[in-house]
């Protein structure tokens, strides 16, 4: 029963943090709308793959973490590095993506599934997210830091993962033809997503060390 819980607590713990539009999961749809499905699911098989060791290497340290909030900052500050440089990309720098008819233009899949990774890379917020869900889950004896509970629930988080992933790409796969919007401002899209990441994680940061 604990490991059956520790599945469903994982599947639901990603579901949740993962279906509010991201980085991820919106250029998930991009690569979808431009490259096609293969490309797509080969770009979310990456990303998954990171999320795998990133929940795993959140976990295994909650405890030594929990205890020490000086490291959550530190991690909080090189996500800031790394989302403003993000915005300022997808804001300033890159070109605007066109409309294209005409057969989808493809591109090599293992191209698509390091890109995947490389997103998640650099997303750093699955690791504090899931310090502070299994720290949590642990305080209410839901969840046990042991090898087997561990593996259990980080399955279900790819799980989650890949299910909120293949919403997006499904879901905007079938409005396609209403999607004109999306593509020529994709890039704005997630550049103000990475902005607002930006300027939560810089509130959090002003705020402890002010508090």
């Amino acid at each position: 029963m604990n490991l059956i819980t520790s599945l469903f607590l994982g599947f639901v713990t990603a579901v949740i943090g993962i279906t509010p539009p991201g980085l991820i999961n919106m250029t998930a749809t991009k690569v979808n709308l431009k490259e096609g499905k293969k490309s797509a699911y080969w770009f979310v098989l990456g990303a998954i793959l990171v999320i795998f060791f990133q929940a795993t290497l959140a976990i295994f340290f909650a405890q030594y973490i929990k205890s020490r909030p000086e490291v959550i900052v530190l991690l909080r500050e090189v996500g800031l590095g790394i989302f403003l440089a993000l915005t300022i990309y997808f804001l300033f720098i890159a070109k605007k993506p066109k409309k294209k008819k005409g057969k989808i233009k493809k591109r090599s899949t293992s191209t698509r599934f390091f890109l995947g990774m490389l997103l998640s890379v650099l997303n750093f917020f699955p690791i504090p997210y899931y310090v502070f869900v299994s720290v949590t889950l642990a305080s209410y004896n839901l969840f046990y830091f042991d090898i087997t509970s561990i593996f259990v629930f980080v399955t279900g988080v790819v799980l989650g993962s890949f299910l909120v992933f293949y919403f997006y790409i499904t879901f905007f796969q079938k409005i396609q033809h209403k999607t004109d919007y999306f593509m020529r401002n994709m890039n704005t899209i997630i550049g103000s997503i990475t902005g607002l990441i930006s300027a939560l994680t810089l509130f959090n940061i002003i705020k402890y060390y002010w508090s």
